[in-house]
């Protein structure tokens, strides 16, 4: 009875591991899926002409004659559309100033909504930003904003119980019996015409530096600047943290004073990160002048502050994890205690010890809030250690809440998420390969 027993047992506690894996994967595919299917937007998408003429006039990319023909295409087929608004203008002024009155706002609104769609008219003055110099570069939201040119939103409050609901009315009601109205069906079925669709790669995005507060280009600031402060912060981390711990496990008396002081490291590894932030503010720029203003060396210090405790702790315990009777051994055979230390407790405690570096590189590489307070949050290249810059992390926090759902840009801050994660996992993955030759 008692082996039918253990035997249950174990099956219910194989069951139960193999279930628990089973949703780990599933939770892990629910949260991906989405974040790869939107992301994925930025690089994989049905670009317009004006996408190839932004890259051929910003970036210098592709082929000259082939865009300026295709530039010429599209130009022929959007003539008709500025000749019928300059026809109507025309018809406009003409009308009494009542009639003129009903016209006049709904106008206003197509006029517009055509400029985001095809971009400025040929012959008006170059608008002064970027994001006006173009139509919609990417075929997805041109649909979006042609659906704003052929339709206005409306509310309808006649039933108190549903409460209000958005009725879209077609615009070309509006201007019945004018030169105006056949534009609308003119660019309902000639608008792949006007903005030609091409399937496109634009692998760029991850190295393109930003333009227009990123309503163009790529996330090279962001990915450098996130590389940047990681590896930063480790370079100060690592060896403070490495030096204090086995300070405190082979050297430190056991009495009151270190009592308290490993109480205060355990207390600084649950410290809220605005207060690191806070901190790197007011001591390495205000105090000592490390630098005139927020830099990448500010934040790399701060960061290292930040997950300092962690890494104290954690390779602390990893080397008191190694047995005695190895260095009870080394120093019975003539060997020193700095030898001892060096070349058989820290060997033997290495795979603790790179655990504490992948914990304390994870809170630097997720790190917003300390971030943003010593680096700024300009998308900028981090051409020196002095210059400020931005993350992947504290870009997504900003903009996420301020991008409409589906846009160019939310779609880039899905992959920017992605790419923090591959980021995460390729430094998780050269650590553990460390260790495994230094071990070899």
């Amino acid at each position: 009875m008692l082996l039918e027993t253990r035997k249950m047992l174990d099956r219910s506690f194989t069951a139960s591991g193999v279930l628990a894996i089973v949703l780990m994967t599933a939770a892990l595919v629910i949260l991906l899926a989405p974040m790869f299917a939107r992301g994925i937007g930025a690089i994989f998408f049905t670009g317009t002409v004006e996408h190839r003429r932004l890259m051929m006039e910003k970036f210098e990319r592709g082929s000259r004659p082939a865009v300026e023909a295709e530039v010429a295409s599209a130009r022929a087929a959007r003539e008709p559309v500025y000749r019928m608004m300059a026809d109507f203008e025309t018809q406009l002024d003409a009308m009494p100033s009542a009639e003129r009155r009903k016209y006049l706002p709904s106008f206003k609104e197509v006029k517009k909504s055509i400029q985001t769609l095809l971009g400025p008219a040929p012959g008006t003055i170059r608008p002064m930003l970027m994001r006006d110099q173009f139509g919609q570069t990417r075929w997805d939201r041109a649909q979006v904003k042609l659906a704003r040119v052929l339709y206005r939103e409306e509310w309808d409050y006649s039933h108190p119980e549903r409460g209000s609901v958005k009725m879209l009315k077609p615009r070309v009601n509006d201007f019945t019996g004018t030169s105006l109205e056949p534009m609308f069906t003119y660019l309902e079925k000639n608008l792949d015409r006007m903005l030609l669709p091409v399937k496109t790669i634009y692998w760029q995005f991850l190295t393109d530096e930003s333009y227009d507060s990123h309503f163009f280009g790529g996330i090279w600031p962001e990915l450098l600047g996130t590389f940047y402060l990681t590896v930063g912060a480790m370079l100060f981390a690592i060896p403070m943290g490495l030096i204090a711990a086995i300070y405190l496990t082979e050297y430190a008396p056991e009495n009151t004073f270190v009592s308290f002081l490993r109480t205060c490291i355990s207390t600084l590894a649950g410290v809220p990160s605005i207060v690191f932030g806070l901190f790197g503010l007011a001591f390495f720029i205000n105090t000592l002048g490390v630098s005139q203003s927020k830099s990448v060396l500010v934040g790399s210090m701060t960061l290292a502050l930040m997950i300092l405790p962690t890494v104290i702790r954690a390779s602390e315990e990893a080397i008191l994890s190694v047995p005695r009777t190895y260095k009870e051994a080394a120093l019975s055979l003539g060997a020193g205690r700095w030898h001892t230390v060096m070349t058989i407790i820290l060997p033997a405690a290495l795979p603790g010890i790179l655990t504490s570096v992948i914990l304390a590189m994870a809170r630097a590489v997720g790190e917003t809030m300390a971030v943003q307070m010593v680096i700024g949050n300009t998308p900028l290249l981090p051409i020196s250690l002095f210059t400020p810059t931005s993350t992947l992390t504290s870009e997504i926090v900003v903009e996420m809440g301020n991008t409409p759902f589906g846009s160019t840009w939310n779609n880039s801050l899905f992959l920017m998420a992605l790419v923090l994660l591959l980021i995460s996992l390729v430094m998780i993955i050269a650590i553990r390969r460390f260790g495994r030759g230094r071990l070899a």
